[in-house]
């Protein structure tokens, strides 16, 4: 298996193992460690995510995977049961609250990289207009419904550290049924799932004993680029700017901030 991820070939089973370039674990860590110092922002997130996963759905999490999965990530911020439970009332239409809806946003950042940018508001003539500005203020611009999207895979990832038993790890994800598993050459590992098969994936390889550094279901790049020296600088304050607005969720974007 391990020469069928460096060649980036595919197996009897017909998925596919790739070995990506950049230090995918480098990232991972500097995007971690932002999120740790945004953890009050992270909070409010989560709780909107909570209450629109509710309304959308069940508001028994077993029977909802988008509000088991919204809950789990809830509780890894150490985010209290209760404030969990009054945001499930919220969206279950128990308690009062604010009527969320979810828009998406797609446009361009520095050299023309894709950026996506999914929001939850109150007010969608707000929330455009603030998207937009942060956009245009750091030298990109947003697009049409469609103009990026083609270029992003939704699914559910999962990244471990270098020296993972690569094998061991393989195994136990296919037979739960990942979809890929990515042997990246900083030596980090990732796992790729169906976004529905996400949850199990994850809990049949956290019983296993692998514990996964990030993991959450997104829209995952196809293609990747690597951005460098002024360009990583500018880019990095367009993508800071539009995660520091109160109404965005989260950014996806196929540039890749080289440290």
């Amino acid at each position: 298996m391990r020469i069928l991820a460096a060649l980036g070939l595919r197996d009897a089973t017909n998925r596919e193992y790739v070995m990506a370039g950049h230090s995918k674990w480098a990232n991972i860590q500097h995007r971690k460690g932002k999120q740790d110092a945004k953890r009050g922002k992270a909070f409010t997130r989560l709780i909107k995510e909570i209450t629109v996963a509710a309304k959308l759905g069940d508001s028994d999490p077993a029977s909802n995977p988008r509000l088991r999965l919204a809950m789990e990530k809830a509780y890894d911020q150490n985010m209290p049961k209760d404030n969990v439970e009054r945001a499930i009332k919220r969206g279950s239409g128990e308690l009062e609250g604010v009527d969320y809806i979810e828009l998406r946003y797609e446009g361009y950042g520095i050299n023309g990289a894709a950026v996506m940018v999914d929001c939850m508001t109150d007010n969608k003539t707000r929330t455009v207009a603030d998207v937009r500005h942060a956009l245009t203020k750091f030298g990109g611009n947003l697009g049409t419904d469609g103009s990026v999207s083609f270029l992003f895979k939704h699914c559910g990832q999962m990244v471990f550290a270098p020296g993972t038993d690569e094998n061991a790890l393989m195994e136990v994800a296919l037979d739960a049924g990942a979809e890929d598993i990515i042997n990246n050459e900083d030596g980090s590992l990732e796992v790729i799932t169906a976004p529905n098969d996400f949850v199990e994936v994850k809990q049949r390889l956290e019983t296993a004993g692998f514990k996964p550094e990030m993991a959450e279901v997104t829209m995952k790049a196809e293609n990747e680029v690597s951005f460098t020296g002024d360009d990583a600088v500018r880019m990095q304050k367009l993508l800071d700017a539009l995660e520091d607005l109160d109404d965005v969720q989260e950014v996806y974007t196929n540039a890749v901030i080289e440290e």
